[in-house]
């Protein structure tokens, strides 16, 4: 159902040469909720916005001339989830509203969930359930509160080829870094594969 709406909204969005959000939500929105009456309404929230991120990709593709295409496909799925459309349940499962009600979702995590989790990182309201296949994979957003403060003073820094200059309280600090030599070499190297190359393959 979801893939359905979005490849509507895109072949809508292309027809009317529409490139803001606003516009298909407001114009298709109504259409979208009487179809698919059984989802709950932010589907068609999201759906509008990943259509219109398509059609912008797409439009992009057309001026660098990669692609003569006259719609974009739509291949890979991800579920657009806002805050009406998914809650954290403890931490490791969720719930996903869906046209069958609240569905709860137990959650295979990795190290990286629990490094931030442990580091008093906190989930985003927003989320993609992306639905390959083999699997179902959720994309989840982590938010910190950062306390902001006012500077105590400015360290004036100039970055050369070959040095770094730092002024600290009127005296100049110079740390050699040797990063013209390292180019240059690499330089110089890849240059040798080229000509190499050149002379085997043409």
């Amino acid at each position: 159902m979801y893939r359905n709406m979005v490849e509507q909204l895109v072949v809508h969005a292309m027809e009317k040469d529409v490139r803001s959000f606003v516009k298909p939500k407001t114009s298709r929105y109504h259409y979208l909720r009487e179809l698919y009456s059984g989802l709950p309404s932010h589907y068609a929230y999201t759906a509008c916005q990943d259509a219109i991120i398509r059609v912008k990709s797409f439009h992009k593709l057309k001026r660098m001339d990669r692609t003569d295409r006259r719609y974009p496909s739509v291949n890979k799925i991800s579920v657009w989830l806002d805050d009406h459309l998914w809650r954290i349940d403890g931490l490791t499962s969720i719930r996903i509203a869906t046209h069958r009600g609240w569905v709860r979702v137990e959650l295979e995590l990795n190290k990286l969930y629990w490094k931030y989790i442990n580091r008093g990182w906190n989930i985003a309201s927003e989320a993609k359930l992306k639905l390959d296949r083999k699997s179902r994979r959720i994309e989840l957003v982590f938010k910190k509160n950062v306390e902001t403060y006012k500077p105590k003073g400015y360290i004036s820094v100039d970055v050369n080829e070959n040095s770094i200059a730092v002024l600290v309280d009127g005296i100049v600090y110079i740390f050699k870094t040797g990063l013209k030599d390292i180019t240059l070499g690499y330089y110089y190297r890849r240059k040798r594969i080229e000509e190499k190359c050149d002379k085997i393959y043409g």
